[in-house]
């Protein structure tokens, strides 16, 4: 057990370092969230029938399983890689990683959840089995969550895997997004009894008193974790595409668009990230066709568009120290290069999409062709733009571990990121998008120009960004640390409480803006009534826009408030005297 301590221990010296700043903040804020879900999980425990219990479990295992491959490739805090000149044998070394994967704020936060086997196990007089069901199960939840990063790092090291990966996990997400239409396809009000069967539910079986349940368990962690062993001796070190013939140019700007395309073409985890967008708009938008509706049908183009944009947010992050290339090179116009090489790898995509779905579904021709167009448009500009502003360090393509999907180390920030971009490039399709909902076919110039204006507009301002701070986001790149200037938007200066003020309104503003705002107006004008957790979808006809239009205010009131906050140039206060 000595190797397994050690590595429990460095886990949590590492840990114990690296929550500072805005990781510990992010990591107190999903540790609240996670805490609240858990406290309502043990709820169900003390007043909810079986497969109540049983669902909820199901959930915690779901986002163990699809988190982490969403998310960056999950908790890398100690990697095989830093124990590969041991030469420990794979099931030693799988037995330590799983020991020191039980370090951290999610495991604990599984485990406070998983405190309602406890309390059935009470309930029904088999303590004895609840306790050990209670590890068990965390254990299922973390090798599964292991045994999927890997699997989805292997599928990486080939295209068609990467391809294949993508297209099931965006399928997996957008059925995750539309679950209400397989509830109402197949006549299912409740919760499916087959809910009992899954192995998140076995525990609860074993905490009833059913130790067939709690032999299961453990047959199925050592299976887990011979699978998770053999999977770390498969591990490759880098990720790369095969050779391909010299690409000339004959300008630097054209040399920048070639090197995007090459990299579109090469890289294995934008192969992954373009696939899991394509899939995600077509299933998201495809889903109800099972109801027998397809007005969501010709929204596969402009929800490809959003889900593409918010893959390629970290743009310069993801190319690592490449940027120097760049700065060496006078009269370069990278950003440029980089959005017209994104429109040509994306915008056709979204055009066959809109077009030939807007077709089968017989319109609405102008809004989509309108939506269409200034998301594009809005996409080309923001996506360099916010990558410049918002920088995330990234890791090398060259320097990626075994681990394909993690090309941060800032997993947070990443997320964050995401959402952003995604919150962003929808408000540039809104002007358009509202046009051609009222008058037509004027909504189509409204977003060619809009769209050319954000393509123009926000790519000059992350040009200049560029020109000016080239060597300051090259040596964030390199080191990992973002520079402390006096123009940026920093929080050093916030009291604790200003910090958690910031902090959930960067956090849950997207919540208020995007769902229960400006998507439950489009449902509201759609006829979609009752539609999953939309608020607006459930009042009587006055209070619909009302209530849409109060949580998009409420939403941009959060942002606009954690703006405020971390403003640049902020008055100190006073000394006290």
């Amino acid at each position: 057990m000595a190797v397994e301590v050690t590595m429990a221990q460095m886990k949590f010296a590492i840990l114990r370092h690296a929550f500072r700043g805005q990781r510990a903040q992010t990591a107190g804020t999903g540790a609240v969230l996670g805490g609240l879900l858990a406290a309502g999980t043990v709820y169900l425990a003390f007043s909810g029938p079986f497969e109540v219990l049983a669902a909820a479990y199901a959930v915690w295992l779901l986002g163990w399983v699809l988190g982490p491959v969403f998310m960056g490739g999950g908790d890398e805090t100690v990697r095989p890689e830093y124990f590969a000149l041991l030469g420990l044998p794979a099931r030693r070394l799988a037995t330590g990683l799983l020991t020191a994967a039980f370090v951290g704020v999610a495991p604990l936060v599984s485990l406070a959840a998983l405190l309602g086997l406890l309390v059935v196990g009470v309930r029904s007089g088999s303590v004895l089995l609840a306790v050990p069901a209670m590890l068990l199960q965390l254990a299922v939840f973390v090798l599964l969550s292991k045994v999927s990063v890997a699997l989805v790092g292997l599928a990486l090291r080939s295209r068609l895997g990467a391809i294949g990966s993508g297209l099931v996990n965006g399928l997996i997400l957008a059925a995750l997004g539309q679950i209400w239409v397989f509830f109402a396809a197949f006549g299912q009000t409740g919760i499916p009894s087959a809910v009992r069967y899954l192995p998140s539910s076995w525990g609860l079986l074993a905490a009833q008193g059913d130790w067939r349940a709690l032999a299961a368990l453990v047959v199925l962690v050592l299976v887990l974790l011979a699978a998770w062993a053999a999977l770390l001796g498969k591990r490759a070190t880098r990720v790369s595409g095969s050779g391909r013939r010299r690409i000339a140019a004959a300008s630097s700007g054209g040399a920048v668009i070639a090197k995007e395309l090459r990299t579109w073409s090469r890289d294995l985890v934008r192969n992954h990230q373009a696939a899991f967008a394509l899939a995600y708009g077509v299933g998201f938008a495809a889903s109800p066709l099972l109801i027998g509706w397809n007005g969501m049908l010709p929204y596969a183009g402009p929800i490809f568009v959003v889900m593409a944009a918010a893959m390629a947010s970290n743009l310069y992050g993801t190319d690592g120290t490449a940027l120097w290339l760049t700065l060496m090179t006078p009269g370069a116009s990278d950003v440029r290069g980089r959005q017209l090489a994104w429109l040509s790898v994306q915008a056709p995509i979204a055009i066959v999409l809109g077009v030939a779905f807007t077709f089968l579904a017989s319109g609405p021709w102008p809004l989509i062709l309108a939506l269409l167009a200034a998301l594009l448009g809005g996409a080309a500009g923001l996506i360099p733009l916010v990558s410049v502003y918002a920088l995330v360090p990234g890791t090398d393509p060259h320097r990626r571990a075994g681990n394909p999907l993690r090309t941060s180390e800032d997993d947070g920030g990443l997320t964050g990121l995401a959402y952003l971009m995604l919150a962003s490039v929808l408000v540039t399709g809104v002007p358009a998008g509202l046009t051609a909902i009222y008058l037509g076919w004027a909504g189509v110039p409204v977003g060619l120009l809009t769209g050319a204006l954000c393509w123009w507009g926000f790519g000059l301002l992350a040009e200049r960004r560029l020109r000016s701070h080239g060597p300051e986001l090259l040596d964030t790149m390199r080191t990992g640390r973002k520079p402390q200037t006096r123009t940026s938007f920093r929080t050093d200066h916030l009291s604790k409480t200003e910090k958690a003020i910031a902090g959930w309104c960067f956090g849950l503003g997207a919540i208020p803006l995007i769902p229960q705002g400006i998507l439950a107006a489009v449902f509201v004008s759609n006829g979609m009534l009752r539609h999953s957790w939309f608020l607006a979808t459930y009042l009587p006809a006055g209070w619909r826009y009302p209530v849409a239009a109060g949580f998009i205010a409420l939403g941009l009131a959060m942002y606009g408030t954690g703006l405020w906050l971390v403003r640049p140039n902020r008055p100190k206060p006073a000394p006290a005297c």
